[in-house]
C-alpha cells in the first residue's frame, strides 16, 4: 500500500515537473499560432472561450472573482501574464492547465489543438 502511495505521489511530481518546465521552455515561447487571425477565426475562438474560460475568466477576458474553494482567474487583458505571454505559452497553459495547484485546468482532453489556437487567436483580439 505504502508503495502505491509513493508511486502516485511520484507520478504527480513529474507531471507537474514536466509541464512547469514547459511553461519555461524556449521551444513553447517560439510556437506560433497556426490560426490566422481573421473574423471566422476570432468569432470560432469567442464561442470556444464562452463555452470554456468565460465561467472563470469572465465574458470579456477581465478576471473572475473566485471562490473560497478557486483562487480569482486572472484578467486576460494585459501585455504581461504570470505563465507566460506568447502565443506558445498561451496554449500549452490552455493544453496542459498551470501546475502546482491546476486551478488553470488542462483542456487537452475537451478540445483539439485547433480549437485552442482558435481561443488563443480570440484571446489576442481582446486588448485590442
Amino acid at each position: 500500500m505504502i508503495r502505491h502511495h509513493v508511486a502516485l505521489i511520484l507520478t504527480g511530481v513529474a507531471v507537474s515537473a514536466a509541464v512547469a518546465a514547459a511553461q519555461g521552455n524556449a521551444d513553447v515561447k517560439a510556437l506560433k499560432n497556426p490560426v490566422a487571425a481573421n473574423p471566422e477565426s476570432i468569432a470560432a475562438g469567442q464561442q470556444l472561450y464562452l463555452r470554456h474560460c468565460a465561467s472563470c475568466h469572465g465574458r470579456t477576458g477581465q478576471g473572475g472573482p473566485g471562490n473560497d474553494l478557486i483562487p480569482a482567474a486572472p484578467s486576460l487583458l494585459g501585455d504581461k501574464w504570470d505563465h507566460g505571454s506568447t502565443d506558445g505559452e498561451i496554449f500549452t497553459n490552455i493544453k496542459n492547465g498551470v501546475p502546482p495547484d491546476f486551478n488553470m485546468v488542462p483542456f487537452k482532453d475537451k478540445l483539439k489543438d485547433d480549437e485552442i489556437w482558435s481561443i488563443v487567436t480570440f484571446v489576442r483580439s481582446l486588448k485590442k
